[in-house]
């Protein structure tokens, strides 16, 4: 079990660190000063010169590059010197000093995103840290409603193969799979928001906290998580569909589900105790990407419906050119992805005692 977390330990380094030197480069060999993006039109030359000190912008691209992995290493050197980029100041660095070399310090640190080219200097951190949330309760609603009905249509499905209800099912899942999220995110807003408001009371847009009417505080609106999670939640819903059907048809053809009906069991209980768990490994599998792939691929969602998560935070800065925000997004929706790909191995270790720790 050590020798595999090891392992895999520095597969997903690996993998960062080849995130993190693509995202590097692809943002800073775009056209234009990032100093000019920061200040807009009101720059002149003094300012010019004091943002690219402060940021390092007026270094070869070389360093510019072992800076960045120096403010993402939770291990990292920092320089004494004031004028320093890498000097550690409180402000800057959330960090704690472990030993001094030389005209240097070594400091354990949580990763340094940098900060907003839009937002008057806010860290990175703290934008994704109020987005982010928002994004996994999105996620994690709309996983949760391809879950439940996805396993419990898909064992439908497969019970009643080749009748009316097995085919009424396929065509939906067929559609669900089909039809993009930006469109069926419209036709839900438009329908159920505006068409069929004063029945359903739910809104084209809104998120997870709204001011209230007095614009004093604010209060969690759960009925505007409705829609998008259900849009959301579509097309991995038909894809659980689709693999629950057929991995449980696979699995009622086994030797061991025709002895349990010799012995008299009923269709629930070999499904319950004996068909469900062996054929839940592709499910998981679907799920886990599917899940990792939301924090991502919320962006239309989000922006249609007004959900003030990651999603729509990386569009506005798309639009603005805040490239800090693009890049740890990025790199925070990756991290993501590595995490899920190793707790998913080590489900799989549950659902299937012939799957090894290798």
């Amino acid at each position: 079990m050590l020798n595999y977390f090891i392992n895999k330990a520095f597969y997903a380094a690996l993998t960062l660190f080849g995130v993190v030197t693509v995202i590097f480069f692809l943002f800073n060999v775009l056209p234009g000063d990032p100093a000019q993006m920061m200040l807009g039109q009101n720059e002149d030359s003094k300012q010019l010169a004091t943002v690219k000190a402060k940021y390092g912008f007026d270094k070869p691209i070389s360093t510019q590059y072992l800076y960045y992995l120096n403010d993402l290493s939770p291990l990292s050197f920092h320089s004494k010197n004031t004028n320093d980029y890498t000097f550690l100041s409180e402000e800057k660095y959330s960090a704690v000093s472990l030993f001094s070399i030389g005209n240097n310090t070594l400091a354990l640190k949580f990763p340094y995103l940098r900060e907003s080219f839009t937002k008057q200097g806010k860290k990175v951190t703290s934008v994704i840290a109020e987005t982010l949330p928002n994004t996994f309760v999105l996620a994690v609603s709309a996983i949760i409603i391809a879950i439940v009905l996805g396993i419990v249509l898909g064992i439908v499905s497969a019970l009643f193969k080749d009748q009316w209800l097995d085919r009424v099912i396929q065509v939906f899942s067929t559609f669900g799979m089909s039809v993009p999220s930006f469109f069926s995110a419209i036709l839900f807003a438009w329908l159920f928001g505006f068409v069929l408001h004063k029945y359903t009371n739910l809104e084209m847009t809104g998120s997870l906290y709204e001011l209230d009417d007095f614009g004093e505080a604010m209060h969690i609106q759960w009925k505007n998580l409705l829609l998008p999670a259900i849009v959301l939640g579509i097309r991995p819903l038909a894809v659980v569909i689709q693999l629950m059907r057929n991995s449980l048809l696979e699995v009622f053809n086994q030797d061991y589900i025709r002895t349990a009906r010799a012995k008299g069991l009923s269709e629930y209980q070999i499904i319950r105790k004996h068909a469900l768990k062996n054929a839940m490994n592709p499910v998981v599998t679907a799920i886990s990407g599917w899940f990792a792939s939301m924090l991502a691929g919320a962006v239309f969602v989000e922006y249609i419906f007004g959900w003030n998560g990651l999603g729509k935070e990386i569009v506005n800065a798309l639009n603005t050119l805040d490239l800090p925000v693009i890049m740890g997004a990025v790199l925070v929706i990756a991290t993501v992805f590595v995490s899920i790909n190793i707790f998913v191995d080590i489900i799989y270790t549950w659902l299937d005692p012939k799957v090894k720790l290798e």
